[in-house]
């Protein structure tokens, strides 16, 4: 008999072994296909010792800056619906940090003011001069608001796209390091191509609004930039990071116009009461409640660009 379960229990391994290995290789031969056929979209950068990618369009004095969440795997593709509603009257631009769509994976810190100093080279090594309106997906609501702090004359004004505020991680439960390693390890493996649901479930996707190549090309970059070491790191330092940009105060003087999700994906019951207490502080603040999720640039692009055109102009 223990024979018997030791074989099976050996069957099983060596089916497990099979398997991963078997997906690795389909993965490592899909992947080199899909970065040849799916070449960077704007210009690659040296910051910091890495390559980054900063995608730009458009020829309007006003310069929007799209800056994306945490683990948002193609920054370019993600926000195109709404970057493609304002290009003809802005200069818009994306650049993606490191570990994030056509940017390089690298081993630099993720603490905020190394991360601002990236984003800051990559625009002006792309060409892309401040002054700018950040338009900041929730994460990186620190990024811009650093950016606000630090650098004032850089930045005419916010537009929260559901932004994580520093208060927001007084309540917002982090996912353990040892949940995103295993998470990170099944995309490394190539593992997540066995589950089609998992791509097509992002808001990108379902949306509607990317056409069937962009989605093609959305899916190839989520396979090779689901979970980095750099998403990881951003993720295990955020709480030092919110903490030292709470710290700093809030920068009243800029303006902000905040667009509110429903607050059903994030886990916090009183999500918009903390956004909304957040930009009624400032001296030029606004707020939209929208009944979508948290990427809200995907379900309401049209809306939100409008929106955004009109608060620019006043």
């Amino acid at each position: 008999m223990k024979r018997i379960v030791k074989s099976f229990f050996l069957s099983i391994v060596l089916l497990l072994i099979l398997v991963v290995g078997g997906s690795w290789i389909y993965h490592s031969i899909s992947m080199k296909k899909e970065i040849a056929s799916t070449p960077p979209l704007g210009k690659m950068v040296d910051v910091n010792s890495h390559v980054m990618h900063v995608y730009s369009e458009g020829d309007g004095e006003q310069t929007i800056v799209f800056m994306a969440g945490s683990g948002t795997s193609a920054p370019v593709l993600d926000f195109k619906p709404l970057w493609s509603a304002l290009s003809s009257e802005y200069t818009i631009a994306v650049v993606e940090k490191a570990g994030y769509g056509w940017s390089e994976i690298a081993n630099v810190s993720r603490e905020i003011d190394v991360i601002l100093e990236e984003s800051r080279s990559a625009l002006r090594l792309a060409d892309v001069q401040p002054p700018y309106v950040l338009a900041a997906h929730s994460m990186s609501a620190l990024e811009a608001i650093r950016w606000a702090q630090k650098y004032p004359d850089e930045v005419a004004a916010i537009i929260g796209l559901d932004p994580a505020v520093p208060e927001v991680y007084d309540v917002l439960p982090i996912p353990s390091s040892l949940s995103m390693t295993a998470a990170a390890s099944f995309a490394r493996t190539g593992m997540i191509r066995l589950v089609p649901p998992i791509v097509n479930s992002s808001a990108a996707i379902q949306s509607g609004h990317l056409s069937e190549e962009d989605m093609a090309t959305y899916r190839s970059i989520l396979y090779r930039r689901t979970l980095t070491s750099n998403m990881i790191e951003e993720a295990n330092q955020v709480q030092s990071n919110a903490d030292k940009i709470k710290g700093l105060g809030i920068p009243v003087e800029v303006p902000m116009y905040f667009f509110i999700s429903n607050g059903n994906e994030m886990g916090i019951s009183n999500w918009r009461e903390i956004l909304s207490d957040y930009v009624g502080q400032l001296e030029h603040g606004q707020h939209l409640l929208l009944d979508v999720g948290h990427y809200v640039h995907a379900w309401e692009p049209e809306l939100i660009g409008r929106e955004i055109d009109a608060f620019i102009k006043r």
